[in-house]
């Protein structure tokens, strides 16, 4: 499936985000859910993590330097399984809530094949940024 899009939903007291209806089938086998570069939290179906694990960490001798043992520090402990329950939703485990600043109303921003979960004001200044092509890549 590939993900485009804004939508606005919201957190709830438990902590707790609605996935856009469209794209509840997507995770009726569950998701992964991790802390993104920019200060948003990244939401992959299974698949789309495994491709992206395979992406960044698929070369043979990769965990053998240094470099390929850092991109997995990097990336593989920041991320946390997540289930669809009954209404569509998922839990964000505190950590990434507290990481991405999602309190209240949050954006979800369609990405391909990945969403991005935005608290509103950082995603207003990402946005800036993209505009004016004030790009930081890593």
């Amino acid at each position: 499936m590939f993900f485009f899009g804004t939508f606005e939903h919201s957190l709830d007291e438990r902590g707790r985000i609605a996935i856009p209806a469209r794209y509840r089938p997507a995770f009726v086998d569950g998701g992964i859910l991790r802390r993104g570069p920019e200060g948003c939290a990244e939401l992959y179906t299974q698949a789309s993590f495994d491709e992206e694990v395979q992406r960044r960490l698929g070369s043979e001798d990769g965990n053998r330097r240094a470099s390929g043992r850092r991109t997995r520090r990097a990336f593989l402990p920041d991320a946390y399984g997540v289930e669809l329950d009954r209404q569509g939703r998922i839990l964000a485990p505190a950590q990434i809530r507290e990481e991405a600043g999602l309190v209240g109303k949050l954006l979800i921003i369609g990405c391909g094949d990945y969403l991005e979960l935005w608290h509103p004001d950082r995603w207003a200044q990402e946005r800036a940024q993209l505009e004016t092509g004030d790009e930081d890549d890593e």
